[in-house]
């Protein structure tokens, strides 16, 4: 915790993360702020705030007196989301960086293929 951005921000981010990878399951409790301010040694507010962001998001609802829990739905939202933004942040400027140097679609595909047989 650690990279310059709000704490609140990279807990978030963390619960996501934990969705995605299929760690915390739709329906599914999440660990409470105090168990995640306790963790990683934060105060319980800003644990609280992280949560609340994606409480906000849709992604965790509350079920009163018992704690927090991932929404149906939420992998599938926080998978197209974070597609969207990895198409905004590499295939845009990949693409104006190709079209630059005259590299068409097919010879890009052909490039990345032969990328990863060599990985």
């Amino acid at each position: 915790m650690d990279d310059g951005r709000p704490i609140f921000l990279q807990i978030a981010e963390m619960i996501e993360n934990s969705i995605i990878d299929g760690t915390l399951v739709e329906e599914g409790q999440v660990p409470s702020t105090n168990e995640l301010a306790a963790f990683h040694r934060i105060n319980p507010a800003t644990a609280g705030k992280g949560v609340n962001h994606l409480v906000d998001d849709g992604i965790l609802y509350k079920k009163r007196g018992i704690g927090m829990f991932v929404a149906t739905g939420a992998r599938a939202k926080l998978r197209d989301r974070r597609r969207e933004e990895f198409a905004r942040q590499y295939l845009q400027p990949l693409l104006a960086e190709a079209n630059k140097l005259g590299i068409d679609v097919d010879e890009l595909k052909h490039m990345i293929d032969r990328w990863e047989e060599e990985r």
